[in-house]
């Protein structure tokens, strides 16, 4: 497997110092794309869904369309490392390690040109924008990615906490269901001397914010877990003689599975009825930033594990799913596939902190688990044929 992990790494590294925030990354697939064209991809799409790119090395001959995907966008988070490579944009950086996700594929695109899949085809997906959930879904909805049916479809994620380069499996629900909630209340704004020939949301937000909190059953070894959380409030302005005629509340909410999250949303969308009701006040709801659960195939998970063992990979069973959100989801609801973790390191700082970094280490892990995958898929398939 000729791959230039030191080319590699020198690459994750240009991509960490240059972060673009999620729907901006137009120099970072400029940069991906001017790395995958010397390794000879036999198609090449670009701009798909916004900034993404889909890399295919095809065979030839029929057997397995295989689809692994990695992240493009950093972000919105001021880095504080002092290191050479440090990112050059104020208030940007890869701080969740998709330059590190990214540069593995590349990895692999250099294994792809030196010994092509023995059937079928291998795609390599970057998407854009899967900070804010709106990447796999623009790239699902462009017409160029209609004709591209996967039999399996993966990604892997780096864990900080985890030892270095451990493979982390899961059967059915990897990563939470995950909705963004702003509740609008619109009353009537009058003089803080005079509240009373106003309607001020006040009491109506506290009650909001009691009543959606009592509905959380923040468990995540139950099946039923509900995490509910206040994010930001917007009341008023800092006019000390009006009295508030306006307000927002922002939730986020978490459940193991779609379904579970929709009936949380409805609990929430119905007790804020009533209360705006209540207290005289019309309201209205907006949604953003939505992740799908992301659901494993446990053939698709059992090729990870047959991958990592293969490979001499250490693996562990993740015992119940992680609680934050993840743009893959809408993948693994459209094709089988699978997300599995892969350690950063138990003293790593955790992600999204100010001086997380990827570690370099985990590229050549990142190549040997896909490379361990796409055998396993490829030998399950020669038993078959």
């Amino acid at each position: 497997m000729p791959v230039n992990y030191e080319q590699l790494q020198q690459f994750r590294r240009r991509l960490h110092e240059y972060p673009e925030v999620s729907g901006d990354e137009k120099a970072t697939a400029e940069k991906v794309l001017a790395f995958l064209l010397p390794y000879a991809p036999d198609e090449i799409l670009t701009a798909v869904g916004g900034h993404g790119i889909i890399a295919t090395w095809d065979s030839g001959k029929p057997g397995p369309d295989i689809l692994f995907r990695a992240e493009l966008d950093a972000l919105p988070i001021q880095e504080i490392n002092g290191f050479a490579y440090a990112s050059s944009r104020p208030g940007v950086s890869h701080k969740c390690g998709h330059d590190g996700h990214t540069t593995i594929l590349c990895g692999l695109a250099q294994h792809l040109f030196a010994q092509k899949p023995a059937s079928g085809r291998v795609r390599l997906l970057f998407q854009p924008a899967e900070e804010n959930g709106e990447g796999a879904k623009a790239m699902l909805a462009d017409v160029r990615f209609s004709p591209i049916k996967p039999d399996y479809v993966f990604a892997l994620h780096n864990l900080p906490g985890y030892p270095l380069g451990q493979i982390v499996a899961r059967n059915n629900t990897f990563t939470a269901a995950v909705n963004s909630i702003i509740i609008h209340l619109n009353g009537k704004t009058s003089h803080a001397a005079e509240p009373e020939h106003g309607i001020n949301p006040a009491l109506a937000v506290a009650e909001i914010l009691q009543e959606s909190l009592a509905q959380a059953d923040n468990h995540p070894e139950k099946a039923g877990m509900r995490v509910v959380t206040p994010v930001c409030v917007e009341l008023g302005e800092k006019a000390y003689g009006i009295s508030a005629g306006a307000a927002a509340v922002h939730l986020t909410i978490r459940c193991w599975d779609d379904d579970n999250l929709k009936q949380l949303e409805t609990d929430i969308v119905s007790l804020s009825r009533k209360i705006a009701e209540k207290h005289q006040l019309d309201i209205r709801f907006e949604y953003t930033q939505t992740f799908h659960a992301n659901m494993n195939d446990t053939t698709a998970a059992n090729m990870v594990r047959a991958g990592a063992k293969a490979k001499g990979l250490p693996l562990i069973e993740r015992p119940y799913p992680f609680k934050w959100g993840e743009d893959f989801g809408l993948f693994t609801a459209h094709f089988r596939g699978c997300m599995f973790g892969i350690g950063a390191g138990e003293a790593c700082p955790a992600l999204h902190n100010p001086d997380y970094d990827f570690p370099d280490a985990l590229i050549e892990t990142g190549v040997t688990i896909y490379t361990g995958i796409m055998e396993a898929i490829q030998q399950e398939n020669s038993i078959h044929v």
